[in-house]
Order: structure tokens, then sequence, then C-alpha cells
């Protein structure tokens, strides 16, 4: 079982604080300003793969970055893990094509990884 991992507290200069928490009983990764979930990078695991299948940031929280703040606080805690990314989540994918740091623990979109997507959906 993998320890809680203590809140990714980040913000910009002229940005309210925002936080990145895994919450691993609701498969996903939620993003919160000044307390108010802002949006969330939602998952479902699959042998030693974490496969990210939908980002959503709500729209009043939009244009500020956050999807991004999110994601990337997501990867890097699913790399730290141990668990390898599937990126099913167009978001993802496209962060996934301009930050190569991940290329080492990133795996192809397969069958069976759109299968996992789509039941985790249901």
């Amino acid at each position: 079982m993998t320890e809680q991992p203590e809140p990714k507290a980040t913000s910009a200069p002229d940005q309210p604080e925002s936080t990145v928490r895994n919450e691993p009983s609701r498969n996903r990764y939620e993003i919160t300003v000044d307390d108010e979930r802002a949006g969330f990078a939602a998952y479902v695991e699959s042998g030693g793969q974490r496969i990210f299948y939908h980002t959503e940031v709500g729209e009043q929280f939009s244009g500020r970055g956050l999807a991004r703040t999110l994601v990337s606080a997501a990867l890097a805690d699913t790399r730290n893990d141990g668990k390898r990314i599937v990126a099913v989540c167009p978001y993802v994918a496209k962060y996934l094509k301009t930050h190569h740091d991940f290329d080492d623990v990133l795996d192809p979109v397969t069958p069976a990884a759109l299968t996992a997507a789509d039941n985790a959906t249901k």
C-alpha cells in the first residue's frame, strides 16, 4: 500500500495557491485553489500502469495554467509511485508531446488500456 503523499502546493506570483493531491479512493488527482476544487485528472490502474483518461478544470478556473500544474504533479507522482504512464486523455497526451521528462515511464495506448479506461467510466 502506498503511503498518502503530502499535498503539493504550487503558486504563481499573482495567483492564489493551488494544491494537487492524489485521491486514490476516487482514482483521480485533484487540484484545489484556496480550498476549492478546481479540477481533476482521472485515472485507472492496470498492472503497473496508471492510465489517465480524463482531465477537467472548471470554467471559472480556466486560463490560469491549472491543468498543466495538475498534470505535471500527477505524472511526477505516478513516476514516484513506480508506475508507468498511459495517456488516453487528450490533454495528458498533448502535455507529454512537449514535456519529454516522462518518456522513460511512458507506455503506448493499447486496446487493453482503452478498455480499462472505458470500463472505469461506467
